[in-house]
């Protein structure tokens, strides 16, 4: 049976490079009802990249109504990433000198995790969230929000309804956009003449250099760099003026992006990333190659790690029911037979089990009770804030392990 080759969701040439195939994978934030069938739906997870425009990216296998209408991730789970969106606001009025006369439009904007910022500091404001059952949470805490897929035929509807914005943000929405063209093309009518536009997202350069596989998932089509955002930009008259990296999810890139003809100025950070970009080669299809050999080494090592474990009689149980660990994990073939349960503060996740490996997720005083001996911190993007969390277990004598970029287990 011939298989047709996917096109790029950028720009349409026909995807032939392989960055890593991580199998057939459950969606990585469909958590199980413990009395739900034994099978559960399983989709190509592979990652690809485009030889004319390089953007990562993996295939449209599942239509985003069905990842994005009833969503199991709250932003405001994560302390560390509520005090980051706090911050961000601050700066965005200090900078851009948003006032009351102003408006901030979100993308994408969950529970309100950023918006009560904005609220909070007096500045008219929308959300729009696809996600009906966060967007509630959202409008019981007075923010105002939409429930809406954004596009283009969104924008005109947010325009016509006097919601042209002064900002647009974006926090990590952009790659999980399966028609990325008719996203920014939306953007761009959204924005007034001289407005911004931030948008965050993992930075791609640690992806390759950090073996940060676990973070490619049927819910993030696309994979990103600053090379590749700037001519996606491009195309719908937009231009990149400023850019900073952040330590958020591994390192991130926030990117500052006005209309062609806006008066805001490029800064030399922009010119400074794209340098270091070139350096690694992602300019090029050469610097996308020998990932999977990284990638099959971080599985290899932390399944010899698992095994000794075990055998040793350690008791293994893991923080955070996050998706990237529901990657990780069903890449490595772990199950309830092997780690008892995992722990998440959102109480969605709690009583459910993880997609594909049926590990069970019990509320944090879990831990407590059951005294493991290891612990996985499977999102090692937060490992500092579990930590810290948990620093009775430690003291207790409990080790905590997180796997990528390679295996680290500290006392």
């Amino acid at each position: 049976m011939i298989h047709a080759v996917p096109s790029c969701l950028g720009c349409g040439a026909p995807l032939t490079r392989s960055l890593v195939d991580l199998g057939l994978q459950p969606l990585a934030n469909s958590y199980l009802d413990p009395h739900s069938p034994t099978t559960e739906p399983k989709y190509p997870l592979h990652a690809r990249v485009c030889d004319a425009c390089l953007l990562v990216q993996v295939e449209k296998v599942v239509p985003p109504e069905e990842i994005f209408s009833d969503y199991a991730y709250f932003s405001s789970y994560s302390e560390s990433w509520v005090a980051h969106v706090k911050s961000y606001v601050g700066a965005m009025i200090r900078r851009f000198g948003l006032n009351l006369s102003s408006k901030v439009v979100e993308i994408a904007s969950n529970d309100g995790y950023l918006l009560q910022h904005v609220v909070g500091a007096g500045i008219p404001c929308l959300g729009v969230e696809p996600a009906e059952n966060v967007a509630r949470v959202a409008q019981a805490k007075g923010i105002p929000t939409e429930v809406a897929f954004f596009g283009q035929a969104t924008a005109e509807r947010l325009v016509a309804n006097g919601h042209s914005a002064d900002l647009v943000i974006c926090k990590n929405v952009l790659a999980h956009v399966p028609d990325i063209n008719d996203f920014v093309a939306g953007v761009a009518t959204l924005m007034k003449q001289n407005a911004v536009h931030t948008v965050e997202f993992p930075h791609l350069l640690n992806l390759l250099e950090r073996a940060q596989f676990d973070t490619i998932y049927h819910e993030h089509f696309s994979y990103l760099s600053l090379f590749t955002v700037t001519m996606l930009f491009s195309r719908h008259r937009l231009r990149v003026f400023d850019v900073e990296e952040i330590p958020t999810h591994g390192g991130s890139l926030r990117v500052f992006v006005c209309h062609d003809e806006a008066q805001h100025v490029r800064t030399p950070a922009v010119e400074r990333v794209l340098t270091k970009e070139r350096a690694a080669a992602l300019d090029r299809p050469e610097g996308y190659a020998e990932y999977e050999v990284k990638v099959r080494q971080v599985r290899t090592d932390f399944v010899s790690y698992l095994k000794a474990a075990r055998r040793s009689g350690r008791t293994v149980l893991g923080y955070g029911a996050a998706a990237k660990g529901n990657t990780f994990l069903n890449y490595c073939g772990v199950t309830a037979d092997q780690v008892d349960f995992v722990v998440d503060r959102n109480p969605v996740k709690q009583g459910k089990l993880l997609p594909g490996s049926r590990i069970p997720v019990c509320a944090p005083t879990a831990l407590d009770a059951a005294q493991p001996a290891d612990i996985i911190i499977l999102p090692w993007n937060i490992r500092d804030e579990v930590v810290d969390q948990l620093s009775h277990l430690r003291k207790r004598g409990a080790r905590f392990v997180t796997a990528v970029p390679s295996l680290t287990i500290q006392d």
